[in-house]
């Protein structure tokens, strides 16, 4: 009875009680509710304008929020040194258990002690002393000279002429040019700091720009950068000479990864017109290349007119019997033939994925496998560009005149100064990817006939952000073959076509026997 009773009293009183309960919550929660950003800084200000003691304890409570959080930090930062430095225990450890049981690979003796700013000082000095600086060296030969070459504020006199020709010009990379006018401009803080003063014990003389008179200065690769400078004197016969020395530093890793190049398909695109033997020699580089070694190709011919096209479309259609190879797409275009526009048809022809490689070639080129694997290496979508230095044959003709054979195609593919030259002026062949080609603008379409369009379209890439590669490849050779300039040519692009044929037929040496021929044969004769 006393149960019953007792649990109707709590079935009226429990609610009664709850409702007090959310109200008491209610009351403590608007009571102890901390102020807002707003409310606070107008706290802060009416206080800061009425207490001078309230602006100084909000002072004092920020400088303890800031002291707090400078300790936690350098409690982070002692945990991180003591951990780093437990690593680098660790490591010195393995590096010395390795070299105790000699293992230890050669150039990581250094790794198990920390370099420091003395040590780096003596790096510099000691590639100082091992360069020919202050002592000559002992050469097997005249070949093993390091020439130097000779400059003034405007000009630098060379020896290895580059891309130019020219004996002496002003320098045209910017990375030239900022090097010999810091280099000079070095000098001059070096005569004019009071060290040098002192030491000459003449009276004080500030030197300028037009003392200097010229210098010399020569790279070995492997130390470093001297500078030999000269600059007047006090008469017309005293000078002040000064060495200066630019070292090289030890090589740093940027990045290394693995790179699977033969999943990468290269669509080689070849502008053609009539020379059927041509394209029948390189078809049967192609095969033994492409087909048989590579795999990963695509062939795509555009050619011009109707003339002789069947003998393409017959070569193609044979090689696709005997190998059951069909990667391949014919283009014919019913116009005058324009390399330009011919590998521009081709690169936008392209309907197989978004984005692929393209290796712009010529019927007269003959490559082999090692290119297409650097092809596919120098070429990085939205990074870099490859334009290889091909090898370019002279007339077998005048090579073996001596010869009652020449030898065949494969054994004239050898790399000596009688058998060709490095054709540095010639951008025709590149590989880059299509969406590259497309950013860029691809070829000028104006440009018709032979020349020009390589150049305009390797000078896009020199104005972009794109790394441009441009290196002499060991397995990119142009084969011999006539050229012929046709008079409807305007003047710069016959010129041009004229030297290009004169450079390609024989080496100087070579074209001065032809030139001289008979006084050769008369002294030979005269002789006997």
């Amino acid at each position: 009875m006393f149960k019953r009773w007792l649990l109707a009293l709590l079935a009226r009183l429990g609610p009664i009680v709850l409702g007090l309960c959310c109200c008491l919550f209610l009351f403590y929660f608007l009571a102890c509710k901390p102020t807002s950003r707003r409310s606070q800084q107008s706290l802060q200000w009416s206080a800061g304008a009425t207490s001078k003691e309230g602006y100084m304890a909000l002072l004092q409570e920020r400088e303890d929020t800031h002291r707090h959080y400078i300790d936690s930090l350098t409690k982070q930062i002692a945990q991180l040194k003591e951990a780093l430095q437990e690593r680098t225990k660790q490591l010195q450890e393995s590096l010395e258990k390795a070299k105790t049981r000699g293992i230890l690979p050669k150039g990581l003796e250094s790794l198990h002690k920390t370099p420091t700013q003395t040590d780096l000082k003596d790096f510099f000095l000691s590639q100082l002393n091992q360069a020919e600086v202050t002592s000559g060296a002992q050469l097997p030969s005249e070949y093993a000279v390091i020439p130097f070459d000779t400059f003034t504020l405007r000009r630098v006199y060379q020896l290895e002429t580059g891309l130019t020709r020219h004996p002496e010009e002003r320098p045209v990379r910017r990375d030239r040019r900022d090097e010999l006018i810091s280099t000079v401009e070095t000098a001059l803080h070096v005569l004019n700091g009071p060290r040098q003063q002192a030491r000459s014990g003449r009276g004080k003389r500030t030197y300028s720009p037009s003392d200097f008179i010229e210098g010399l200065t020569r790279t070995e690769r492997d130390r470093g950068t001297v500078y030999e400078l000269l600059f007047k004197g006090d008469g017309p016969r005293d000078f002040t000479q000064l060495s200066l020395f630019r070292p090289f530093g030890p090589v740093l890793k940027v990045k290394s990864e693995r790179v699977v190049a033969s999943s990468v398909l290269i669509n080689i695109i070849v502008p053609l017109s009539k020379r059927p033997d041509a394209f029948r020699q390189f078809i049967s580089n192609f095969r033994e290349v492409c087909i048989q070694r590579d795999g990963s190709i695509h062939l795509t011919v555009v050619y011009f007119g109707r003339d002789q096209i069947d003998q393409v479309k017959a070569l193609l259609d044979q090689t696709t019997r005997e190998t059951q190879f069909r990667s391949f797409t014919l283009i014919q275009l019913n116009e005058e033939f324009s390399r330009g526009r011919g590998l521009d048809v081709g690169a936008r022809a392209w309907r197989r994925t978004s984005n692929v490689l393209l290796f712009l070639c010529d019927v007269d080129i003959h490559f082999t496998a090692d290119f297409l694997t650097s092809c596919r290496l120098n070429a990085e979508p939205g990074k870099k560009v490859y334009y290889p230095v091909l090898f370019s044959q002279y007339n077998p003709s005048i090579i073996y005149s001596n010869q009652t054979l020449a030898p065949s195609v494969q054994q004239q593919l050898v790399m000596r100064k009688e058998t060709g030259f490095w054709r540095d002026f010639g951008f025709g062949m590149t590989c880059q990817y299509r969406s590259d080609f497309l950013n860029i603008g691809g070829f000028d379409r104006n440009i018709r006939g032979w020349g020009l369009e390589d150049v305009h379209l390797y000078r896009k890439y020199l104005h972009s952000k794109l790394i441009v590669i441009r290196s002499p490849s060991r397995g990119l050779f142009h084969l011999w073959h006539e050229k012929n300039c046709a008079d409807e040519l305007p003047p710069d692009k016959y010129k041009m076509c004229m030297q290009t044929k004169a450079v390609s037929e024989a080496s100087h040496g070579q074209l001065a026997e032809l030139l001289f021929r008979r006084d050769i044969q008369v002294h030979l004769s005269s002789q006997k």
